[in-house]
């Protein structure tokens, strides 16, 4: 049984910049892709990131350029930091153990003045 918990989240203003984190129990992290969705009211659960198990990172184009997603295999963690948020980024955001279909219970963003 694998537990993912996120943190990071919550409100801030457009143009600010907030750093998620997805700690797994287990010892089989570092094998697995591990990606964060997001998902908004009354929308689909939609890939923000993702980054194998190698450590080579992918970005859907809604947040490339803003978004940075990494892994700590030592720590069991994966990182999303998001900067120069956007209103249209505010999703409840979710990590999730690629191959092996494990999710977090997601984590709130808020972007908003």
């Amino acid at each position: 049984q694998v537990q993912l918990v996120e943190s990071g989240g919550g409100l801030v203003q457009p143009g600010g910049s907030l750093r998620l984190s997805c700690a797994a129990s287990g010892s089989i992290f570092s094998i697995y892709a591990m990606g964060w969705y997001r998902q908004a009211p009354g929308k689909q659960r939609e890939l923000v990131a993702y980054i194998t198990g190698g450590g080579s990172p992918h970005y859907a184009d809604s947040v490339k350029g803003r978004f940075t997603i990494s892994r700590d295999n030592v720590k069991n963690t994966v990182y999303l930091q998001m900067n120069s948020l956007k209103p249209e980024d505010t999703a409840v955001y979710y990590c999730h153990l690629e191959t092996l279909g494990y999710w977090g219970q997601g984590t709130q963003v808020t972007v908003s003045s």
